[in-house]
């Protein structure tokens, strides 16, 4: 195998370092790593694979090298102007950013679920949003198996996926410093508002689950509506999911099918008060599922309720994820 070379383009943001950290545990084949972040940012010194790295300033002339991979976090602005320039050099890039994730020549992707789409890739892969990803793969096992007619998302997201400022505003404990990124404090409190509202009342977050969800399963016409919950979490987001299939089920039989999909840890057991939570999710890249029950108002409907690490699954471990995939097929 060829040295590989990889670009981490936002690599002193909370994603970006999540990149680095998810690198180091899994020792990939890669010995050949630059580091990329803002004017503002380059200079800073990083500590990677036991080697420090100065971060670099991003600009038109950064791929020329001749980069295999690259791990994008630094916004739609900067994926917009830069991956494409990536693309073009020859890299293949795997871009956190929300930009192209609704583009119909750009895969977006997660790699238990649907990483065959990424063979029809131009040169940008996509990283889907933090709280698609985590239900995805339930969802999937699940529509494998009993086929899905329609989900009712409600989450419960970390107050890390709206960046640093916002983990700033949830230590303002009194509420007497002012707000760096929520419109209301998130300290004590819950806000009904992930991203900007829409004309038709909802929100983006909750469009994206919607519309990511859709084209991760291949349902483009599936019936889909969520609310999205910012709550005073540090880190993982949960999420109730109430979701109808066309077909029946035996309740045993839809859990061992959950338990049986790759990287779902089953966490059941009412008895000892045992279910997922973000206290124990954090830090870990599996997908924790519990409270998993039948929702006796419709014909054929479960309840689940979905925990995950937003910054290591829902962002840097998923695309990490990808790399793996990409590099151990060749592709």
């Amino acid at each position: 195998m060829k040295d590989l070379k990889v670009a981490i383009v936002g690599a002193t943001g909370l994603v970006g370092r999540s990149f680095l950290r998810v690198l180091e545990e899994k020792k990939l084949p890669i010995y050949n790593y630059s580091l990329f972040a803002s004017k503002k940012s380059a200079g800073t010194k990083l500590t990677f694979l036991g080697k420090e790295y100065e971060v670099q300033e991003l600009n038109e002339n950064s791929f020329d090298e001749g980069f295999d991979y690259a791990l994008f976090s630094a916004g739609g602005e900067v994926s917009k102007k830069y991956a494409p320039i990536a693309a073009k050099k020859g890299c293949i890039v795997i871009d956190n950013s929300s930009y192209f994730r609704m583009d119909e020549n750009v895969p977006l992707v997660v790699p238990e679920v649907n990483f065959e789409d990424v063979r029809n890739n131009h040169g940008i892969i996509a990283n889907p949003n933090c709280s698609t990803i985590q239900a995805m793969l339930p969802l999937k096992a699940l529509d494998d198996k009993y086929k899905i007619k329609r989900i009712v998302y409600s989450t419960y997201q970390a107050v890390s996926g709206a960046g640093k400022n916002a983990l700033e505003d949830l230590s303002n404990v009194d509420n007497t410093l002012p707000l760096k990124k929520f419109p209301h404090p998130i300290f004590n409190n819950c806000l009904p508002h992930i991203d900007d509202f829409l004309d038709n009342g909802y929100t983006k977050e909750e469009m994206k689950m919607i519309n990511e969800t859709r084209k991760i399963l291949h349902h483009p016409d599936l019936k889909i509506t969520a609310t999205t919950v910012r709550v005073p979490v540090s880190n993982s987001h949960s999420e109730a999911i109430n979701v109808e299939f066309e077909n029946d089920f035996e309740i045993n039989e839809l859990i061992k099918t959950l338990k049986d999909f790759p990287n779902i840890v089953v966490v059941d057991n009412p008895s000892k008060n045992e279910y997922p939570m973000p206290i124990n999710a954090t830090g870990h890249d599996e997908v924790f599922v519990g409270r998993i029950r039948r929702d006796d108002s419709i014909k054929s409907g479960v309840n689940l309720w979905v925990v995950a690490d937003n910054i290591r699954k829902g962002a840097a471990s998923n695309a990490v994820q990808i790399l793996e995939k990409l590099i151990s097929e060749n592709l």
